[in-house]
This record gives structure tokens, sequence and C-alpha cells, in this order.
């Protein structure tokens, strides 16, 4: 893959958190009832820090899951006929909550599709929302976010990587040419 353009820096995606954070509390009306759920790998820390940034906001702590949603792909055996199966954590009832999925990309819809299979699993909860740092365009399916940090648009040939502290030891997003 060949480097093409930073298109955010460590500063504009703590922003950006902060500017969702503020849009979740406001669309929710607060913070009641309300939990993040973070998909592997990415969407874990940045629900996360979504969580510690309503934590500044409104001074209430929001339980933060992590969902892995390896098994629930439809694409599963195109990956690898071994796949690497990570844990689900969710310590904390769904049900009749307002679940925000948390991920990094949002590009054909399909994790997301596979995202709520597995939340089904888990429990009922009375709403699901969804929240990506990026927005790539390409769904196949139709899955909207609700909250969206940029709007990327990329050609297919195109690869937009979002790397954070907390995995890649660094915090940016760049797009990458196949």
């Amino acid at each position: 893959m060949e480097f093409k353009a930073k298109i955010m820096s460590k500063e504009d995606v703590e922003r950006t958190l902060v500017r969702l954070a503020h849009q979740i509390i406001e669309k929710n009306k607060g913070t009641e009832n309300l939990c993040f759920v973070g998909i592997k790998t990415r969407g874990v820390p940045l629900a996360e820090r979504l969580a510690q940034n309503v934590f500044k906001i409104e001074g209430s702590r929001i339980p933060v899951g992590t969902l892995d949603i390896t098994l629930y792909r439809d694409d599963l055996s195109k990956i690898n006929i071994d796949p690497v199966i990570n844990q689900t954590c969710i310590s904390f009832p769904i049900d009749g909550k307002t679940v925000v999925l948390v991920d990094d990309v949002i590009f054909t819809g399909r994790t997301v599709r596979a995202a709520l299979d597995a939340l089904v699993e888990v429990g009922r909860a009375a709403k699901i929302q969804l929240c990506v740092l990026i927005d790539r365009g390409h769904t196949e399916l139709p899955i909207k976010a609700n909250y969206v940090g940029k709007n990327i648009p990329t050609s297919l040939d195109e690869v937009v990587s979002v790397r954070l502290e907390e995995t890649d030891g660094v915090t940016d997003v760049c797009i990458n040419q196949i």
C-alpha cells in the first residue's frame, strides 16, 4: 500500500471525539440508560474515549463493552479458515438500554450488520445507534451511522487507515492507495 494523504491528526481525532460525545448526549437528552459497545479492534478504544469525554462533559460514567463479531461475518471463510476468536465482553445488561455501537470506519456496512447480529445474542436493547469516526461511503447494505466524525468520499482502490495510540502507538487517519 502506498501512502496518499493524512486526513486527520491526533488533535483532529480528539476534537472530533469531543464533538461526537456532545452529539450523543444531545440526541439522547442526557446519559440515562446509555451504554457504549466498541466493535473490535479500534471501535473499543474509540468507545472508551467517548465515554471519557461524556464523563468530562456530564459527570456521568457510561459503561463500555467490547464486541467481537468474528463469527458473525458473512465473509469469514474468505478471511481465514481458522479465525482467531476474541472475546465479547459486555459486563452490564443491555436490555432496555440505548446502545451506541462504535467503530472506526464504515465502508460496506457488513461489519455493522455482523455487530447487530452479535448484539442480539447479548440482549434486547431499546435502541441501537451507530457512531463511526469515518464514513467513507460505498455501503452495500441499508445501514447508516447516526453519528459520523468525518465523511471522506473514497475510491474503491483506496484504504482509510485509522491508527490509535492504544492499538498502534500513534493517533491519526490516513488514506492509502492499494
